[in-house]
């Protein structure tokens, strides 16, 4: 195990911010909950460099100072690190300025989603020692064993970090990885706005008329509240009392009997009278659905086309090696095949790839046959129909 030791003390952090500011790159994780918050609660981060690697215990010290490190010229390298960066976001008001993710860098060479523990055995030839996923990383003292595991996420990542880079390099693909990133990092910085958070509940998109403001008002409410009370959305009311109100519309407490999803726990003390303003709210405010940009025809007309193309795409991205939801997921597809200018298949370097020969498959210009292996070949097309004998 890789020598580290545990900072609580806000000198020795700014001791060690010094010196990584000094490096082009460090590899970094965190542990934290969030089972019973609404924010993630920061348990511990984890930082190495070129002969160096320590743990931070952020209840012992502001995680501030690192702002100091990850906005400047240094790489941060993480794995699946979009939950890491609404953590720093929140404990320390930053996110790396320059990312690089393990994970989504590995789907360019293949290797769909892969876990940590798969690179290490993939790059290095090692495995992650085993921890317990349900620790309380938020329990002090931490056990040597919880140090030790914590420490092993991100000990050998710069190594890996070289691995795929070499790949990435080898394919010409570091440019498409670095796209990627830079995506992910602004889609980390997006906050939950309240005001749309009735689009996250699945139920509200059978809603008609003004159950639609009222749904979106309480909603908005409920996101407020949680996040002035740092508790997840489920404890302030559940998904299904947002959608009972919506539809009944209540106007005075009596109204909330027979409510499904609510009871006397989600309406103490003055909460009640906030969920019946919230109410009034969304009907003196009505609220119409924005209607889509492009009335597209429903995909079911189009199913024999999405079910051909998306074949074809993971033919494509095996051929080339590459993760086949990378290259373009279902919902991908499917825009592409409506015409949607806003699919990813129709921009950058999906499109080079892909999208083009797509567009000739479409028109009819291009046909898709058998190899001899049972793969699937893009052709020019003939245009001459098949006769039966």
């Amino acid at each position: 195990m890789t020598e580290h030791h545990i900072i609580t003390d806000a000198g020795e952090l700014n001791d060690v911010v010094d010196e990584l500011v000094e490096h082009d790159r460090i590899a970094l994780d965190t542990e934290f909950h969030r089972e019973r918050t609404y924010f993630p609660k920061v348990a511990l981060v984890q930082i190495a460099w070129a002969g160096g690697l320590v743990l931070i215990d952020p209840l012992a010290v502001r995680l501030h100072p690192l702002a100091r490190v990850l906005e400047s010229d240094t790489l941060t390298v993480m794995h699946a690190a979009s939950q890491d960066l609404e953590v720093l976001d929140h404990s320390a008001d930053t996110a790396p300025r320059h990312l690089f993710d393990t994970q989504i860098a590995a789907g360019f060479l293949g290797l769909a989603s892969p876990s940590l523990s798969a690179l290490h055995e993939k790059y290095l030839g090692k495995r992650l020692p085993k921890g317990d996923r349900l620790t309380d990383w938020l329990a002090r003292p931490l056990k040597q064993s919880q140090l030790d595991y914590a420490a092993s996420d991100v000990a050998d990542l710069l190594e890996i970090h070289d691995r795929i880079v070499e790949g990435l390099e080898q394919r010409s693909r570091a440019e498409w990885a670095d796209i990627e990133f830079r995506d992910m990092l602004e889609k980390g910085r997006n906050l939950r706005e309240p005001e749309d958070a009735w689009i996250r509940i699945k139920e509200t998109r059978h809603l008609r008329g003004a159950a639609v403001g009222v749904a979106k008002s309480v909603a908005a409410w409920r996101e407020r509240r949680a996040a002035e009370l740092d508790q997840p959305v489920r404890f302030i009311l559940p998904d299904l009392a947002i959608v009972a109100l919506a539809q009944k519309r209540p106007t005075e407490r009596s109204g909330f009997k027979g409510l499904r999803g609510l009871d006397e726990r989600h309406l103490k003390g003055d909460v009640g009278d906030q969920v019946l303003a919230a109410v009034q709210h969304g009907i003196d405010n009505p609220f119409r659905r924005p209607e889509p940009k492009k009335r597209a025809e429903p995909i079911s007309e189009r199913r024999p086309a999405v079910a051909l193309v998306g074949a074809w795409i993971n033919q494509l991205a095996r051929d080339l090696e590459l993760d086949p939801a990378m290259l373009g997921t279902r919902a991908d597809i499917e825009g592409l095949v409506r015409g949607d200018p806003e699919s990813r298949l129709a921009h950058g370097w999906r499109a080079r790839v892909a999208g083009s020969a797509v567009d000739r498959l479409m028109s009819g210009d291009a046909a898709l046959a058998f190899d001899s292996d049972m793969g699937l070949v893009l052709e020019q097309r003939s245009r001459q129909a098949f006769e039966n004998s």
